[in-house]
């Protein structure tokens, strides 16, 4: 296993451990599908924000709109409650 998945694997655990857990019978089944909506969400923002940062180009008009895409992707993970992880 590459140590790069390994290391996911374990930010995950630990962001696990960080959530308040409700018992089977708090949860609703809208609770449920929220959540699962906001994960959908944030992957699909992390997955944005690193096809933004791999991309690279001389021309400064292309520069600046990834930098705008990036600041805005980056404002939206925010306000689901998503940090940097370094």
């Amino acid at each position: 296993m590459s140590k790069g998945w390994e290391s996911k694997s374990v930010e995950e655990q630990q962001a696990e451990a960080a959530t308040p857990k409700l018992s089977t019978s708090e949860v609703t089944p809208e609770a449920r599908r929220d959540e699962a909506d906001r994960k959908r969400r944030l992957q699909s923002l992390e997955m944005q924000r690193e096809r933004v940062l791999s991309e690279r180009t001389s021309s400064p008009h292309r520069r600046s709109a990834l930098e705008l895409a990036l600041a805005t992707i980056e404002r939206e993970l925010e306000q689901l409650g998503w940090s940097i992880k370094l």
